[in-house]
């Protein structure tokens, strides 16, 4: 079992959702709390309930991480601050929906430096010291989308397949040097993500909460997973997709996701 208590853990989009719930666990556990996200007020907020509920320190520090040159900004900091990080949490994040003609490209190409570039970057800054402590944590937050296409979340779901496949390539490379490296994959979870995208309404309803998909991370780490899914029945739809035919599965899933007010033409809807 891991130690969290007296570490030096970050957590990215902590100011709601599961990067506030995670800050919540880490603090409860004794780990000192690096709260990053854009809201400065959600952050102090939180900062102040933490430290106060469980005697420990909590650093406020407002980042645009989809910003260009905001991940090494934020590592300077850190280490204007004399810290060094144990564990590291990348759950910032944001998704799109909709036809993917519709959507602005420079939504898009926004959602891809949140989505990949950052988790790379934060990676780059931190994992070269829990290498050298021969110690540490890395939760990057993928999806159950990093397992199949998602039509009208293309983009949003392509992410998150890149998550998966580098989370658990650093899993493998970093399984001897004492650092654990897990993929966490929650399904349509209770937050703010969905208000965000424009969409209440999701194939199976929304499910999940955040103290669920905590709970799935946690386990992944005690049990030195590569990866993790929240639920056992968001299990089995990842796993079913490795079964089916990759064009099937994306028609079903166009089928299943696709909006109320988009029409298909009647001479296409069969191919």
């Amino acid at each position: 079992m891991f130690d969290y208590k007296g570490k030096v853990a970050l957590v990215t989009g902590a100011s709601g959702g599961i990067g506030k719930q995670y800050a919540k666990e880490l603090a409860s556990r004794g780990s000192d709390v690096i709260l990053v996200a854009r809201s400065k007020e959600k952050l102090e907020a939180l900062a102040a309930e933490l430290s106060s509920t469980y005697r420990i320190r909590t650093y406020s520090l407002p980042t645009d991480l989809s910003k260009a040159n905001s991940v090494a900004s934020l590592a300077q900091q850190i280490v204007d601050l004399n810290l060094n990080v144990d564990i590291l949490i990348n759950n910032a994040g944001f998704g799109t929906h909709g036809r993917f003609e519709t959507i602005s490209n420079d939504e898009e190409q926004e959602m891809i430096n949140l989505n990949i570039s950052t988790i790379v970057g934060m990676t780059h800054q931190f994992l070269p010291y829990m290498q050298q402590q021969r110690s540490g944590i890395i939760v990057n937050v993928a999806s159950l989308s990093s397992f199949q296409p998602i039509p009208y979340m293309a983009t949003y779901a392509a992410t998150k397949a890149f998550v998966l496949s580098f989370s658990e390539s650093l899993f493998a490379e970093n399984r001897h040097l004492g650092v654990r490296v897990l993929a966490l994959c929650p399904g349509t979870t209770k937050t703010e993500f969905f208000d965000v995208i424009g969409t209440q309404n999701m194939p199976g309803g929304i499910n999940g909460t955040p103290e669920s998909v905590v709970k799935a991370g946690f386990k992944g780490i005690d049990k030195k997973q590569s990866y993790i899914i929240d639920g056992v029945k968001n299990y089995w739809i990842a796993q079913a997709s490795r079964f089916m035919p990759r064009k099937f599965t994306a028609i079903m899933g166009e089928r299943v996701t696709r909006p109320a007010n988009i029409q298909i033409p009647a001479s296409t809807v069969k191919q």
